[in-house]
Parts: C-alpha cells; structure tokens; sequence
C-alpha cells in the first residue's frame, strides 16, 4: 500500500510533555470523529490516517482531511488503497465466488488494509499504540484486533467499545459529545451507519435495525427503478488465469477497473440487496449493501469458470470459496489456513482464461456469451442435440450409473 503526501495539518509529532502518540484510522465518519477529541482529552497525541480504498471523491477526500484539521489531530496522511485492496482480496474473492452465507459480498474487507495502513504510520512515528472506531456490537472490531494481533505487539484502544459500558444509546452519545464542543455532524450520519470503499456501500441503523421497509435515504450508488436508462448495457470483461485485465478490449488495472463497472452498473440498480445474517458476534446483523462492480466481476467469473472447469473442479471448489469467505468475514485475514485455500483457488485458475459479456436492463446482470479456448466442448455431441454415441451405450450407462438405486427398489418393492 503506497503513501502519498496528503493535505496535513501538521506533518512533524507534537512534543507535548506527557503525552503519548497514538494513531487512529480515520474515515471522517461520526465514530472516527467522536474519536479525536475523545483521546485527546484522555492524554493521547492523535495521529490519523484515511485509507482510501476507493468509494470516495475529490470532494470527499478532501472533506475528510479537513475535518480531521477540524479535530485538532497532531497529523494527518491519506493512503491510496486500491491496488492494495484488489491485489489483497478482489482477486482472491472472485476466485472464490462465493458471498458470505451465499449473499454477502464482503464489502468491510478493506479493514484489514486499513490496519496495515495505520500500522505502517505507527512504524514512522515510533509506537505502538494504535486505535479504532469500531462499535462493541459489530464485526469490525474483530476484525481490526485480530489483524493488528497478528501483525505485531500493539496496545489496541477502542474508545466506543469504552463508552459502551456506560451508555447503551451510544450513537446519540456521540453526537452530543461533538456537538457539546461545537463539532457538526452530518444529517445522513445521525440516521445511518454508512461504509463505502471500492467495493461499494453497507448502510445499517435507523429502520434498517428495527427489521423496517428501508427509507429513501438508506440509498447509495445504485439509482432506483425508475431512474434506470433505457439503453441495453453490455460490457465485455477479460480474465487472464482468472484475473480480470480486459475491459472492453482494453487492458486495465484491477483497481480502476472495479471503480468503472461500480460507476457502469449502479446506473442499472446492480448489486443492491437487503441481507440479514449470522454475525461473528452473536447477533443478527441486517444490512443494505450495494456492490455493483463486484456483481459484475462475479458474474463473468462464474460464468466462464463453469464452461472451462471440469464437473469436479465446479463441485468441490465452492466448498473451499466458503470456508476462505467464512475466514475473511470473521476476522482471520491473517490465519495460515487462508492462505493454504487460497493456493487452492489459484491452482483452480490455471483455464479461467477467455472473455464474458454481460448485459443487463436493469436489476439483474446476466452473461450473455462466453469466449475461450478451454471451453469443454465435446467434438462430436451436443447437450439434448447431437450425440456421437449409440442407443445401447445410452442404455448401458444409464443401467450402471442407476444401478444401486434400481437394486434397492428391486428388494425392497412391496407386493
């Protein structure tokens, strides 16, 4: 993950007597936010870094950096994170093929970036105490520990799970503290629980949590029925070893890729669902997300896979995709187990080569041809078309292949 000089407020550590460096991931949100001020007046000389793992403009980045001026941090630094984040985990994801509990697509799995971001900042100012945002009820801050855990020897602070213990509206907490001490918080913030990064968007809280019919505000990329263009949408995607590196005929970095087709398909409503599932913690977790971009790489990935993977290779392998998903979703980035499935999934790629176009009028993508030379085609038949076998080869694979269950009904055929 690269880093590049971003707008600071101060680059140089504050010498305070008394004070100690700490660095936050910071995304400019209500809970990174309540963060800032909530450490200083606890003694920690903050330090915050904003990885940008793409879901955010010009105009957003930079709101971000100066809110964090806003805040009163000792420094500030922004990380580009999208080659990180599909060298990381797109390219193995779309190996895998597989949502969590077969829905959802992942879409927080830039945290465990994030924490190699902000651990790579703490390595420049010499410490070892790093914190984060996450909430005592959700996933992420399982996953930020586990990985930080697994990276090095670090003091872990998580100034929301520390209020948590005093106060169970804890949203409604944090806002009054930032606004007590004349810190703003935006409207769409005070209603919902919004992540977004190249992937795409999570939105939870407000009517989302209360098991409700989703309000016109829980919306975020993906435009509405009745704003759908009339226009066809057709999109061809190269995959070389499984890797898309084609878009249209022309090759193109991962990471710019995803962000087009998010761009492309939002437009078509793509990628948008309501899931409600098993959380590493215990509870249940109901969520709107949209990952238009990944909905189209996982189409065109399956799509091809299927026509140029043997019938054995396309049984067995969803099974490994749901244990490495179930890895990543519950905070074991780091686990050697991971990695030994995803030299699995690799190997599996060796034929995933050719072109997919996919099309799509709104809603749904579907892929509507395929293109490789390592497509199973058998010289001579035809799936329900053309054989290249006789009538007493048909019947003699059929007596053999059903013959165990012939013989059970053979013995055990009442009367």
């Amino acid at each position: 993950m690269s880093q590049q000089n971003a707008t600071s407020n101060h680059e140089s550590r504050i010498t305070n007597p008394g004070f100690k460096d700490i660095v936050l991931a910071f995304s400019g949100g209500l809970d990174t936010s309540f963060c800032v001020p909530y450490l200083k007046e606890r003694g920690w000389n903050v330090h915050t870094v904003f990885a940008d793992t793409g879901g955010v403009d010009a105009e957003e980045r930079a709101f971000i950096e100066q809110r964090a001026a806003e805040l009163g941090v000792a420094s500030h630094v922004t990380v580009d994170g999208g080659p990180a984040i599909w060298a990381g985990f797109v390219k193995p994801f779309v190996w895998a093929g597989e949502g969590y509990q077969s829905q959802y697509p992942l879409l927080v799995s830039d945290r465990y970036l994030i924490v190699e971001a902000a651990l790579k900042r703490c390595a420049e100012l010499g410490t070892k105490a790093i914190a984060h945002g996450c909430t005592g009820m959700g996933n992420d801050q399982v996953r930020f520990d586990l990985a930080v855990k697994a990276l090095g020897d670090y003091e872990i602070v998580a100034p929301i799970r520390e209020i948590q213990k005093e106060h169970t509206e804890v949203r409604a907490y944090e806002q009054k503290y930032l606004e007590d001490r004349g810190f703003g918080v935006r409207a769409k913030q005070k209603a919902y629980t919004i992540n977004e990064n190249l992937l795409g968007v999570t939105m939870s809280g407000g009517e989302i949590d209360r098991w409700q019919t989703p309000g016109e505000g829980a919306r975020g990329w993906c435009k509405p029925r009745a704003e759908w263009p009339a226009d066809t949408l057709r999109v061809k995607i190269g995959f070389v070893n499984g890797e898309a590196v084609t878009l249209d005929g022309q090759k193109i970095e991962g990471h710019t890729m995803l962000a087009k087709l998010n761009g492309l398909f939002a437009q078509y409503g793509v990628g948008r669902g309501l899931y409600t599932g098993d959380t590493t913690i215990g509870l249940k977790g109901r969520i709107i997300f949209e990952a238009p971009g990944l909905t189209a790489l996982l189409t065109a990935h399956r799509a091809l896979e299927e026509a140029v993977l043997s019938k054995q290779q396309n049984r067995f392998k969803p099974e490994v995709a749901r244990k490495w998903v179930e890895l990543v979703y519950e905070g074991f980035f780091h686990d050697p187990l991971k990695t030994d499935l995803e030299a699995f999934l690799q190997s599996s790629q060796s034929t995933v080569n050719g072109e997919v176009t996919l099309e799509t009028q709104g809603g749904i993508v579907n892929a509507v041809a395929i293109e490789s030379r390592h497509i199973l085609n058998a010289k001579g038949a035809t799936y329900a078309q053309a054989a290249d076998w006789g009538v007493a080869e048909a019947e003699g694979f059929i007596k053999l292949f059903g013959m165990s269950s012939t013989l059970w009904a053979e013995v055990n055929r009442k009367g």
